[in-house]
């Protein structure tokens, strides 16, 4: 007898619930309160859990779009810009994509696309307006809003991962005022339709100040997105109006070309979140035959940046513990919350910490975190330049000029701050030298990841020699 698991909400978290109950055994079927699947989006990124993750769901699809070349920048109030560490310059090594990249992968498996799965039923413009239990099943009364019909039916198991303010939750467990807890900040994201002026087409900006920030997420094959965010008290007055003028109106004496351009482009698109932030904390994410995963279970907020990790890695959890348990539902369910809780405990404390380097709230946090960016910028440019001269010392010296004219020129677009600023016709010198570590995952259309050489270019490495020694006043003398 088919075990059958309604599943509220189509987004990553619901999504990978679906495929890991179909890989225990179970017939699931999902609905959706919107009338359609929603694509595109803005950035995400996924950790070394993530990627694990979508592995184990059989996301084989999956497009990554870590920008190959590029530079992260801070904007100075002066209309300055200098290098900094973005997002993706943290430990661990995340990949970056949009949103829409990972519902896209979850949806090919989901509809069983070469996996000689079939396809799982999903209902559209459809919602939950009761749950009760009895006779060994939940019984969900149902909303159709296409056509006002109500009806009712039975599932063994009812997940409810329809995000922040979840339906499931509030009626399963309680009002929503129970568990977000808030954080007195708005953010707002969405897809950028052109890179901003005079900046190269992959790379991020960051323009910081007291309570507000603006970052551009360069990406690969795509225009960048957008985060815009503010610290409020009055959470309720940020919904009143239109949203483009509010935004204005709090970002208006950031008056950098790159801030105009992206609150220009906020009135022209339709695909944005804009929300206030918060956290969800519960002692317990299932009730009976109700199961709550994603942000409607624990929502480690946008500045945690691992949101979309969690989603995929409760969902990959979720079919291991009933594959683990296929007779005992309960024991299946204290297994994926004990086995899931450390991880999520972690990275929502976590979360107040990289609050602070997306948008400082007050003067201090903000001059401790310039700080911090100066100093992790300049010991990694000093880890990097003491690379570039092993490197270039295990070339022999074949008495090429390592003047600029005899520079090859590269074809390959933008590179790193430090080839621009010492020799701007040189190919990339940064993608060798981490091509000597485990290489990022840079994922094309087939998800095959793209790999580099380490000392296959000896001109490259004569003329890297070069220009260090210049600037270091010292002939080497090998």
């Amino acid at each position: 007898m088919h075990k059958r698991a309604l599943v509220v909400g189509l987004g990553i978290a619901g999504m990978a619930a679906v495929i890991g109950l179909r890989d225990a055994g179970w017939t699931p079927v999902i609905i959706e309160r919107a009338p359609r699947r929603r694509t595109g989006g803005y950035f995400i990124n996924l950790m070394p859990e993530g990627m694990n993750a979508a592995a184990r769901l059989g996301l084989d699809t999956l497009h990554t779009r870590n920008p190959e070349r590029g530079t992260t920048w801070a904007l100075s109030r002066r209309g300055h810009r200098r290098p900094a560490l973005g997002w993706l310059d943290q430990p661990g090594r995340p990949t970056a994509m949009v949103r829409g990249d990972v519902e896209a992968a979850l949806w090919d498996r989901a509809a069983g696309s070469g996996q000689g799965d079939d396809p799982v039923e999903v209902r559209f413009s459809t919602a939950p307006a009761e749950i009760t239990e009895g006779d060994g099943a939940a019984r969900v009364l149902l909303e159709d809003a296409s056509t006002g019909t109500r009806y009712r039916e039975s599932f063994d198991l009812v997940i409810g991962a329809d995000g922040l303010r979840s339906s499931v939750r509030r009626l399963a467990f309680g009002p929503h005022e129970g568990f977000m807890t808030t954080w007195n900040a708005m953010i707002c994201a969405f897809p950028l339709p052109v890179q901003a002026p005079s900046f190269a087409a992959q790379d991020s900006l960051i323009s910081a100040r007291t309570g507000r920030a603006v970052w551009v997420f360069g990406l690969a094959d795509r225009a960048p997105t957008a985060l815009l965010t503010y610290c409020t008290k009055d959470i309720d007055a940020q919904f009143t109006g239109d949203r483009a003028e509010r935004l204005r109106a709090v970002f208006d004496d950031m008056g950098h070309p790159a801030v105009r351009h992206v609150l220009d482009a906020l009135p022209t698109t339709s695909d944005y979140l804009f929300d206030s932030v918060h956290q969800v904390k519960m002692k317990r994410w299932t009730t009976g035959r109700v199961l709550l995963t994603g942000d409607a279970a624990w929502c480690l907020n946008l500045f945690s940046g691992m949101g979309a990790t969690a989603a995929l890695r409760g969902g990959a959890e979720l079919g291991r513990a009933l594959r683990a348990h296929p007779d005992d539902l309960d024991a299946a369910l204290a297994a994926w919350e004990a086995g899931l809780r450390p991880f999520i405990t972690t990275h929502q404390r976590m979360a107040r910490l990289k609050h602070q380097w997306f948008v400082p709230t007050s003067r201090s946090l903000r001059a401790v975190r310039s700080l911090t960016m100066r100093l992790a910028v300049n010991a990694r440019r000093t880890v990097t330049e003491t690379r570039l001269l092993q490197v270039a010392a295990l070339s022999p010296d074949s008495g090429e000029s390592a003047g600029a004219t005899d520079c090859p020129r590269s074809d390959t677009g933008q590179s790193s701050y430090l080839r621009r600023r010492h020799c701007p016709h040189l190919p990339d010198p940064l993608a060798k030298v981490h091509s000597a570590e485990p290489s990022r995952r840079r994922a094309s259309g087939n998800g095959e990841p793209g790999r580099q050489t380490l000392g296959n270019d000896r001109h490259t490495a004569v003329v890297l020699r070069g220009f260090l020694v210049e600037r270091s006043g010292k002939e080497d003398e090998q």
